[in-house]
């Protein structure tokens, strides 16, 4: 933009005196024109000053938003690291909780209660018999007790057996199922074993359940190379049957031969018709 220029008249006065040359007898003034470009004026300077503060002002908007951002990414940090300090602390007072409780029923001497992982959705039940005792569970016509005591294999069947019924056994690839899918949600530590009615101690190789039947041999769900037999803690071998709660595509073959002496939980069952 060009700049602006200011007329300025300055008027003068001739004086008087004796010239050669004719003057007229009153003073004349006389004009002079000057011209000022706006720039040379004394406020000329302010369009510069006002740009810096203009400058200044934007710099601040700048660092006030980089500001609001940073607090609200360090807000944001904080906040994920709370949550997952109050879950790893929910977790843990969970584990203890579980073991502090099993070990105070055990003390007491008598059968615990189960403890269910509190992500877990509550089991749908047929309440066909309400009055059954706490912690047996109905489905198909019986009803499933899973000990969370550890005991020997004879010591868990004799424990069923007081709560008139005995260890569990296994008639079909449905009752399989639903015995794994309860397993899952009763352990407290990965890879906990359930004692089951099966067992070879008469003869060896000659499976039988508590109720004396044979074991079918088209309705098994051994764990690839079980039975085993193995004799590395005991003499006397493998002769009782475990099972435990796996995933994937062999989660149904989860049965294991075991030494009778081993201290493992335990599956009771007994028929609907037994609720007092």
């Amino acid at each position: 933009m060009a700049e602006a220029e200011v007329l300025y008249n300055i008027k003068s006065t001739r004086a008087r005196g004796n010239t050669d040359v004719a003057t007229p007898s009153t003073d004349e003034p006389t004009y002079c024109n000057i011209n000022y470009s706006e720039t040379q004026r004394p406020g000329s300077k302010q369009p510069a000053a006002s740009n810096r503060r203009s400058g200044v002002t934007s710099e601040r908007v700048a660092l006030l938003v980089l500001s609001v951002l940073l607090a609200a990414a360090v807000i944001a940090l904080g906040v994920t690291l709370y949550e997952n300090t109050q879950t790893k602390k929910s977790l843990h007072n969970f584990q203890e909780e579980c073991e502090a409780k099993l070990l105070s029923e055990i003390l007491s001497g008598t059968e615990p209660s189960i403890v269910e992982q509190p992500t877990t959705p509550p089991l749908v039940r047929n309440e066909t018999c309400p009055s059954c005792e706490d912690g047996w569970e109905p489905h198909g016509g019986k009803l499933y007790f899973f000990s969370s005591v550890t005991s020997t294999w004879n010591e868990s069947r004799t424990r069923c057996k007081s709560m008139r019924g005995d260890l569990v056994v296994i008639n079909s690839e449905e009752e399989q199922r639903f015995l794994q899918s309860r397993l899952k949600v009763k352990i407290c530590k990965p890879e906990e074993e359930f004692w089951i009615g099966l067992t070879d101690s008469e003869k060896e190789g000659e499976w039988l359940w508590v109720d004396d039947r044979r074991l079918d041999q088209s309705l098994t769900f051994w764990r690839e190379g079980e039975p085993n037999n193995l004799k590395g803690t005991n003499s006397e071998g493998e002769n009782c049957v475990m099972m435990w709660a796996v995933d994937g595509a062999m989660e149904l073959k989860t049965w294991f031969d075991q030494s009778c002496k081993s201290s493992l939980k335990s599956i009771c069952e007994k028929p609907e018709k037994e609720c007092v």
